[in-house]
């Protein structure tokens, strides 16, 4: 699978005649969400927790200006087995994402905002009424390294809406705040794999990122995300898939979450 390099994300900036659309590198579009200026334009109403699209500008000559969502803390509805702070585990999936070199993740910061701390992830255009069971039923390529991600992440919540496809043809996969808990919790839609082998590439970028989850810069980032008991059931649920090969098929409990979509 092509690593986030061989995959640019189109026109995340306006300029500042507000009409043309700038291409930014990975720093520079970095730069933008971080430490630009946040004016919240409205809530997404269909969101189970405050989820806002706001719009970034950056400060000074440039003007450069993007749209992003922002999840601040203060508006999460408390959970009974995630503790506060689900932001966290947003910015934490889009470093696995980058560390496995899939780039499935939108850029998403922590940083503080408005209404307080909070995930900072930009906004993806996409094409309307495109859900997994879609991208699923044309074979996307992309579609199995979600499957992989959701396994490696132990995503509690892949309802179909969950990945988007941009007008570029690029998936994208969103909504990570209830990932990484050391407890089994898998329940996704993305069951078509289950028994099925991993393909090579992706199994060798899952190997690599077990090496990198304890310790060193990958692991220094997470462990200020994630507590210790989790980077630890991360590091063994890539080893596991590694070794195994295959996706995994779903046990008992709750395998789907709910509503599909």
């Amino acid at each position: 699978m092509p690593g986030p390099e061989d995959q640019p994300v189109a026109a995340p900036a306006v300029a500042p005649d507000g009409t043309t659309t700038v291409e930014l590198d990975p720093a520079s579009l970095r730069a933008l969400i971080t430490t630009g200026e946040l004016e919240i334009m409205g809530r997404i109403p269909w969101a189970s927790n405050a989820t806002l699209l706001a719009r970034v500008t950056m400060p000074g000559d440039d003007g450069l200006s993007g749209l992003v969502i922002y999840k601040p803390e203060r508006g999460e509805r408390p959970l009974w087995d995630f503790p506060p702070g689900l932001y966290q585990r947003e910015v934490a999936a889009y470093e696995v994402s980058e560390a496995l070199g899939w780039g499935l993740v939108p850029p998403t910061v922590a940083r503080d905002g408005p209404a307080g701390m909070g995930s900072v992830q930009l906004f993806v255009r996409c094409q309307d009424n495109i859900t997994a069971f879609d991208l699923i039923g044309s074979e996307h390529p992309a579609m199995p390294a979600v499957a992989a991600f959701d396994v490696v992440t132990n995503n509690a919540d892949r309802k179909g809406g969950h990945t988007l496809l941009d007008p570029d043809g690029r998936v994208w996969a969103i909504d990570h705040g209830v990932c990484f808990s050391d407890e089994p919790k898998l329940r996704t839609v993305i069951w078509d794999f289950a028994g099925e082998p991993v393909p090579d590439d992706l199994l060798a970028d899952v190997r690599r990122l077990a090496d990198q989850v304890i310790g060193g810069k990958l692991g220094r980032r997470l462990g200020e995300l994630l507590s210790g008991r989790e980077l630890r059931a991360l590091r063994k649920r890539a080893l596991s898939l590694a070794e195994t090969g295959t996706f995994p098929q779903p046990t008992g409990g709750r395998p789907y979450p709910w509503p599909l979509i």
